[in-house]
């Protein structure tokens, strides 16, 4: 929208203060010589005897003292006003000149507005708070893009090395190129699935509702027993009844990619994963742990970012498309909550999602 040139904040400071200074100058001025006035010190003579009328007297001689006292007031409120105003509006202009620099692209500086807490030094520190938070989440969408478009290139390469490979050589075997170019393609459309789930949790479009964390507890762990035997992995659901507020769906994606991932990262025999819920008076916690090799704090730290995998605890028959816990981690965030993995000492990762009992939107 196009704005049409106006006063400046800072004339607008001068004006009014002396405008203010102007009108408590005058009416003191007025109260003083009607004071007088009263008092008969401006219409008698030495000898007490009346010279002339109250107007007349205040007209002669107090109204040109007042005018000059009035032009006085009225040029020292103008510069005195504009210094003022540029006194207290320094601060406004730089934190004007970081939101233009922001706007270039610059994210990276600081406004660091020095002096005690008043409320451009909050405006300041909300500003530089903000510019930190969307200078790593633009970083974090950069890297996450052009992961991305790593990741989908890959299976496109391939199928397209497939299909060269079908066209150039009639003798090849065409059930094994259709077969590999199905696995391709299905981790493909896993991909870009994971990706669209990825999107849509951080946007936190959904509607939120009272669920049980239990029960999503089992209902996943029913659906991943199958991939846990064919691993060799035995699992443990237990809990009492765990309430939380969210999206049913989304909720349950989490804690199918947790039980699912705590399944594949484990040991290549009698591996364990035990998933637990637990209630709380205002959060409710969902922990999975597993065994599996031993895990470094700095690596697990890196474990929820996209494409993050782990490669030395892959089993080499479902590698996973690298968002298992990126997805995680986004709907623990859309739902208010906190995600925490923790190495265990034998080996394996304790993961625990604290979610509020109550919306923070809605406050049920």
């Amino acid at each position: 929208m196009i704005r049409r040139p106006g006063l400046s904040v800072r004339l607008k400071l001068t004006l009014s203060y002396a405008g203010f200074l102007m009108l408590a100058g005058a009416l003191l001025l007025v109260a003083v010589g009607v004071f007088l006035v009263r008092q008969g010190w401006l219409i008698t003579n030495e000898w007490g005897s009346v010279t002339a009328t109250p107007g007349t007297v205040f007209l002669r001689s107090f109204a040109p003292t007042a005018a000059v006292v009035m032009a006085f007031l009225l040029v020292f409120g103008l510069v005195g006003g504009w210094f003022l105003a540029g006194r207290m509006l320094a601060p406004l202009d730089r934190i004007t000149e970081a939101t233009r620099t922001a706007e270039a692209g610059s994210l990276s500086h600081r406004i660091h507005l020095p002096g005690r807490r008043d409320e451009f030094r909050e405006l300041a520190d909300a500003f530089d708070k903000m510019l930190a938070r969307l200078e790593a989440h633009v970083a974090e969408q950069q890297r996450f893009a052009a992961n991305a478009s790593h990741e989908l290139r890959t299976p496109l390469a391939i199928s397209k090395a497939l299909l060269d490979v079908a066209r150039t050589d009639p003798d090849q075997d065409t059930d094994e190129i259709i077969g590999r170019l199905h696995t391709v393609n299905t981790r493909a459309i896993d991909l870009t699935e994971a990706l669209l789930l990825l999107s849509r949790a951080g946007q936190r479009s959904f509607t939120r509702e009272h669920v049980d964390l239990s029960l999503l507890a089992e209902e996943a762990t029913e659906t991943l027993l199958p991939l846990a035997e064919k691993h060799g992995v035995t699992l443990e659901t237990g809990g009492d009844v765990t309430p939380a507020v969210g999206s049913p769906t989304l909720l349950l994606q989490l804690t199918t990619n947790l039980v699912h991932n705590a399944i594949v990262h484990n040991l290549p025999d009698r591996g364990r994963v035990r998933v637990h819920t637990t209630p709380g008076p205002s959060t409710a916690l969902l922990t999975v742990e597993n065994t599996g090799d031993r895990i470094s704090p700095q690596q697990a730290a890196t474990l929820t970012e996209p494409f993050q995998r782990g490669t030395e605890r892959i089993h080499t028959d479902h590698p996973g498309v690298g968002l298992g816990l990126a997805i995680v981690n986004t709907i623990t965030q859309a739902h208010d909550g906190t995600l925490t993995l923790t190495p265990r000492p034998t080996g394996g990762l304790r993961i625990t999602v604290e979610l509020p009992t109550t919306s923070l939107h809605t406050g049920r």
